[in-house]
C-alpha cells in the first residue's frame, strides 16, 4: 500500500503541489492558499512579518553565506549562524598545524580575536517582477537565439538595476524553465569574520559513514560576524569597523520539540529538477550518476589513503575531499530511489497524458517526438563527457594544466601582442601558487595513472584521443597492466615544469609554445580536453540548446493544460530565497523500522569510539556528557540533551546553513542533510520518506557554552524559555 501511494504522489507531484511538505516557495508569491495552509499547520506571523520591502521582516535575517550556503542573524551585533561544513574552509584556511582550529576548535573571547575571512554575505533587499519585459524581447525567437537574446536582456536589467557603489547586485533569475523572470536584488557585505567553531571531531561527527543518514548526532555548525562601516553600509576589512546592525534577527527557543511541531525552513536552496523530463531521468540512472559516483570512488580512495598517514595532509585535503565524498554519496543514493520508486514510470505516465491533450495544438503536439530525438543524439557521448568532468579534471595537476590552453591559444596565434601574452601568463602563475598549497602529489599521481586507465577500459576508443593510448603503449607497456599507467603518471609527475620552481619561472619570464606544448602534464591535459572541446563539446551546446527550448514548452504546456493546479505549482530551486513549511516527524523507513525524531546525547555516547577517524569526540565532551552537565540546554521531557532532529520540509543543496524556524519565529536548528531514503529529491519529492537533518539549537548552544567556554556569544543572544 505504501509503495502505491508513494507512486501516486510522485506522479501527480512531480508538476503540481499536493502536500503541505512539497514546495520550495518564493516567499514574495506566498500565495494566500499557501499561507493559510501554513497558518493551519502552526504558524504564528503574519505574511508583512515574513516578507516586506518598507519594513524589517524576517526575511532579512537569511543571507546568502559565502558562495553556496545560507545562514541566519541570530543577534542585534550582526551574529551569523551556518553549518561548519558551509565555514570549513575559513576554519581550515585559518587553522595551521601548530593552532589548528579544525581540529581543537575555537571561539573568541572578545571581538579583537575574531579572525577576518575572505567570505562575504548577501542580503536579499527585495523581488522584482520582470518577466514582461524579458518574454516581450523574445517574441518569435526559438533554440539558440532565444537563449542568447534571453541572456542578452537578463544582464541588461542586472547592470541597469545593480550599484556597484553601494555594493547592491542584483541577477535576474529564469523560473519554470524560462517562463518566468524575477530580478532578485541582494546587497553584499564583504567584512566578515570567524567567531567560533567546535572541534572537527563535532562538527564532522560521523563523516562519511553517516553522512545522509539518520539517527544523526553531528554538531554541524560554525559562528561568523558580519560588519559594516559606522553607517551600516557595506566596507572592506577595517579595525575601524563596527559589527552589522541588522534590520531583523532571529530569537532563540529553548523549548522542547514534540513530534509534529511545526516548523519552517528560510534559505537558498541551490537547484532541483522536477520538471525534469523521462528522458533525463533515464540518462540520469544510466549513465552520468553511476559514472559520476565511479570516478569519485576512485579519487577519495588515493586522497585517504594519504589523509589518514599525516595530520598535516589531512587538514590540506580535507576541505577538498569533504565536497567530493558529499555528492558521490548522493549520486548514489539519487539513482537507488529513482530506481526503486520507477520515477522514470511515473514520469511517462505523466508525459502520456499530457500528449493526449497535446494532440491538434501545434505548439505542443511534436515536444517528445522531437526531444527523443535530441537526446538519442547526445547519448552516445555522455560519458565522455562526465570522463572529462569528473576524471580528466578529477586530478588537480592535471585541471591546473589545462587551464594552460588560454596561453598556449595565446603563443601560437600570430600576432598576439606580448603584452596579452605576459597578462596570461602572470595570471597562470597566480594560480599556480594556489594549486601548489593545495597539491598533494602522491594521491594525485595515483588518480592521475587510474583515471588514465579507466578512461581507455570506459569510454568508446573512436572517442579517444588520436594516438594518445598507442604511444603509452609503446613507451610504458600494455594498456591492461596498472603498473604501465603507474610508470606513466611518475614520469609525468616527476617531469612537469609545474612542481619545478626554477623551470617554471624560466617559463614564465619567457613563455614559449614548444616548451608548454612539450610538458607532460599539459600534453596530457592537452590530448584529452583538445579532444573533447573540439569534436564533442558542440555536441553537447546542441544538445542543450535543444533541451531548454523543449523544457521550456512543456512546462508552458503543463500550465494551459490545467491552469487552476498552475497556480499551486512552485518553481525549481534556483539559488534564490525559499520558504518550506512542514513539520518535526518521526518515520518508518521500512517494515519493522521506527525512527524517533530526535537523536541524544545517549545515542553520541554509544556511537563514540575513541581514535576513530570518524566517531572520535573530545575528551572533555566525554567528562560532560556522562556527568550529564547540560545546563539550560536539557530537554525536560527527555531529560537528555538533544542532539538533533528532523523535519518533513522541503530543501536540497544550498539549504545548508539554513534556520529552522518554529510558528513564533525562533530559532529551533540548522538544517545540513537530507535522508537516504529520499535522495532522489532534486528530481522527485517523496511525502512519506523525505525528511530534513538538523542540528538541534540546544546542542549548539551547549557546545558554544558548556565545552567550548564561549558564555559572551551566549549572552548576545535573545533566548526564548
Amino acid at each position: 500500500m505504501k509503495k502505491i501511494l508513494i507512486t501516486i504522489v510522485l506522479a501527480i507531484g512531480l508538476f503540481f503541489k499536493s502536500f503541505a511538505d512539497e514546495g520550495m516557495w518564493l516567499p514574495m508569491l506566498l500565495g494566500q492558499q499557501v499561507y493559510n495552509d501554513m497558518v493551519k499547520k502552526g504558524l504564528k506571523l503574519t505574511k508583512d512579518q515574513l516578507y516586506n520591502i518598507n519594513k524589517p521582516s524576517l526575511k532579512d535575517a537569511i543571507i546568502i553565506f559565502g558562495g553556496g550556503c545560507t545562514g541566519e542573524i541570530v543577534s542585534n551585533q550582526g551574529l551569523i549562524f551556518t553549518n561548519h561544513h558551509c565555514g570549513y574552509n575559513a576554519i581550515a584556511s585559518a587553522s595551521t598545524v601548530e593552532n589548528n582550529y579544525l581540529q581543537n576548535g575555537f571561539y573568541a573571547k572578545n571581538r579583537g580575536e575574531e579572525i577576518p575571512t575572505n567570505i562575504s554575505v548577501q542580503f536579499l533587499l527585495r523581488i522584482d517582477e520582470v518577466t514582461k519585459e524579458v518574454l516581450d524581447a523574445l517574441e518569435g525567437l526559438t533554440g539558440t537565439e532565444r537563449l542568447q537574446k534571453q541572456n542578452e536582456v537578463m544582464n541588461a536589467i542586472n547592470k541597469r538595476m545593480s550599484d556597484p557603489d553601494k555594493n547592491i547586485e542584483v541577477r535576474v533569475n529564469a523560473l519554470f524553465k524560462g517562463n518566468q523572470f524575477l530580478a532578485f536584488v541582494y546587497q553584499r557585505y564583504t567584512d566578515v569574520r570567524l567567531v567560533g567553531t567546535p572541534p572537527e571531531s563535532v562538527g564532522k561527527f560521523g563523516g562519511d559513514t553517516d553522512n545522509w543518514e539518520w539517527p544523526r548526532h553531528t554538531g554541524d555548525f560554525s559562528v561568523f560576524r558580519v560588519y559594516s562601516s559606522t553607517d551600516g553600509q557595506p566596507a572592506k576589512y577595517s579595525a575601524s569597523n563596527v559589527p552589522l546592525k541588522p534590520k531583523w534577527y532571529l530569537p532563540i527557543s529553548l523549548k522542547p520539540l514534540k513530534d509534529g511541531d511545526f516548523s519552517m525552513i528560510w534559505g537558498y536552496p541551490g537547484g532541483t529538477n522536477r520538471y525534469e523530463s523521462s528522458f533525463g531521468i533515464k540518462i540520469a540512472t544510466d549513465i552520468n550518476n553511476p559514472t559520476l559516483v565511479k570516478l569519485r570512488d576512485v579519487r577519495l580512495k588515493y586522497m585517504f589513503d594519504e589523509m589518514k598517514k599525516d595530520p598535516a595532509v589531512k587538514l590540506q585535503l580535507s576541505s577538498s575531499f569533504a565536497g567530493i565524498a558529499n555528492y558521490w554519496k548522493f549520486f548514489d543514493g539519487e539513482t537507488k530511489q529513482l530506481l526503486k520508486y520507477d520515477v522514470l514510470g511515473q514520469k511517462q505516465k505523466f508525459e502520456e497524458k499530457f500528449n493526449a491533450w497535446a494532440k491538434g495544438k501545434p505548439d505542443y503536439e511534436n515536444i517528445f517526438k522531437d526531444w527523443a530525438k535530441a537526446y538519442d543524439a547526445w547519448r552516445p557521448y555522455t560519458k565522455h563527457r562526465q570522463y572529462i568532468n569528473e576524471g580528466i579534471n578529477g586530478s588537480p595537476l592535471i585541471a591546473f594544466a589545462g587551464s594552460l590552453l588560454q596561453l598556449e591559444a595565446a603563443l601560437v596565434k600570430p600576432g598576439t601582442p606580448m603584452s596579452d601574452v605576459k597578462k596570461i601568463a602572470e595570471a597562470a602563475d597566480k594560480r599556480r601558487a594556489d594549486f601548489l598549497h593545495d597539491e598533494n602529489k602522491t594521491s594525485d599521481q595515483n588518480i592521475v595513472g587510474a583515471i588514465t586507465r579507466m578512461f581507455y577500459e570506459d569510454v568508446d576508443k573512436d572517442q579517444q584521443p588520436i594516438g594518445f593510448y598507442g604511444t603509452l603503449k609503446n613507451t610504458y607497456g600494455p594498456l591492461d597492466d596498472d603498473a604501465t599507467y603507474k610508470k606513466y603518471a611518475a614520469n609525468m609527475f616527476s617531469k612537469t615544469m609545474i612542481f619545478d620552481d626554477a623551470k617554471w619561472n624560466a617559463f614564465i619570464a619567457n613563455p614559449d609554445g614548444v616548451a608548454l606544448q612539450s610538458d607532460p602534464a599539459f600534453a596530457h591535459a592537452s590530448a584529452f580536453i583538445t579532444n573533447y572541446l573540439s569534436k564533442y563539446s558542440p555536441y553537447f551546446q546542441q544538445f542543450n540548446t535543444a533541451n531548454a527550448e523543449f523544457a521550456r514548452l512543456y512546462m508552458k504546456g503543463i500550465m494551459e493544460m490545467d491552469p487552476v493546479k498552475a497556480k499551486m505549482m512552485y518553481p525549481d530551486a534556483t539559488f534564490t530565497m525559499r520558504v518550506s513549511y512542514g513539520a518535526v516527524k518521526s518515520y518508518r523507513p521500512r517494515d519493522a523500522v521506527f525512527y524517533d525524531y530526535v537523536t541524544t546525547s545517549k545515542g553520541l555516547l554509544e556511537k563514540y569510539k575513541p581514535g576513530d577517524y570518524e566517531f572520535d569526540l573530545p575528551t572533555r565532551q566525554i567528562e560532560l556528557l556522562k556527568k550529564k552537565d547540560f545546563g539550560q540546554y536539557m530537554d525536560p521531557t527527555r531529560k537528555d540533551l538533544v542532539i538533533g532532529f528532523i523535519t518533513t520540509n522541503d530543501i536540497t543543496g544550498g539549504n545548508s546553513g539554513s534556520p529552522v524556524i518554529n510558528g513564533k519565529g525562533e530559532l529551533i536548528g540548522l538544517c545540513f542533510d537530507g535522508n537516504y531514503e529520499a535522495l532522489s529529491h532534486k528530481l522527485a519529492f517523496d511525502k512519506d520518506l523525505n525528511r530534513t537533518i538538523c542540528v538541534d539549537i540546544r546542542y549548539v548552544l551547549w557546545c558554544i557554552d558548556k565545552l567550548g567556554g564561549g558564555s559572551n556569544i551566549i549572552q548576545e543572544l535573545k533566548l526564548m524559555k
